[in-house]
């Protein structure tokens, strides 16, 4: 087995608190980094960080909302302070409410933009420049097949804020990549988290149900696992990841390749 891929190194995850972002800081903290984990779920992220302390690992819990400009500069701070300088930034926290278009108001508008966009714009710019001046960096924004790939009904302020990931990404990766610091997107499909499973009920169904039916219409059989997205996320935060910068990575079970489904 290869040994750990970022020990020494310092992370911080948002949306840490469950999902996706639990998967990343669970995978990155195995592999020998030290996370700073970001929500505004702290009693959830204490949970964590306490599981991840017991097993030998190093976590900070910090309540914030990454909408929040002034607060996500000081929670930066903080975990550069209490962790040391922060090498690899995962922008994973969104938000993703469905309504039609014409019902869709400007507050839910404002709140997908806000959250999927102006955050990982908030959380770059706190630490970006302490990793151009070190000389290495790592950001890896958590995108969405929905919006780069394809889309759905209901999802325009979604499939639009992660289209915006998408230009961030590539022209991010442009500016800094003399410097050491990657910028690259994860692009997933389904995968079982809580924000997934939440979908059941309103589509007339059970949770366990849903995901066994959405599974079977992926080419690999299933959802993807939290597991597999820390995973693919500890490579890109990785020294063999050094040469991948502006890619977008899709992580979907081969679903979007499918003429039929």
């Amino acid at each position: 087995m290869p040994g750990p891929l970022l020990t020494d190194r310092t992370a911080i995850v948002t949306g840490a608190a469950r999902g996706l972002g639990e998967g990343i800081a669970r995978a990155f903290a195995a592999h020998g980094c030290a996370v700073g984990l970001f929500s505004r779920d702290l009693a959830s992220l204490e949970s964590l960080a306490a599981e991840i302390r017991a097993e030998g690992g190093k976590a900070l819990a910090v309540a914030v909302d990454v909408t929040d400009a002034a607060a996500v500069e000081a929670a930066s701070a903080r975990v550069a302070a209490e962790l040391g300088p922060v090498d690899i930034l995962v922008n994973n926290a969104a938000i993703a409410p469905s309504a039609p278009f014409l019902e869709m108001s400007d507050a839910m508008r404002d709140a997908v933009l806000d959250t999927n966009v102006r955050g990982p714009w908030h959380c770059t710019r706190a630490v970006l420049g302490g990793m151009v001046e070190r000389g290495f960096g790592r950001v890896i924004n958590i995108s969405s097949v929905t919006g780069p790939l394809v889309s759905g009904k209901g999802m325009t302020a979604y499939g639009a804020s992660k289209g915006a990931l998408s230009g961030f990404t590539r022209s991010l990766a442009l500016e800094v990549a003399e410097h050491g610091v990657t910028v690259n997107a994860i692009l997933p499909g389904s995968f079982d988290t809580p924000m997934l499973r939440a979908l059941a009920e309103p589509r007339g169904s059970t949770p366990d149900a849903y995901v066994r039916e959405l599974g079977a219409t992926i080419p690999v059989g299933r959802l993807g696992t939290i597991e597999e997205m820390g995973e693919l996320a500890a490579f890109l935060a990785s020294e063999h990841a050094r040469y991948i910068t502006g890619a977008e990575i899709v992580m979907d079970g081969g679903n979007v390749i499918q003429e039929h489904k």
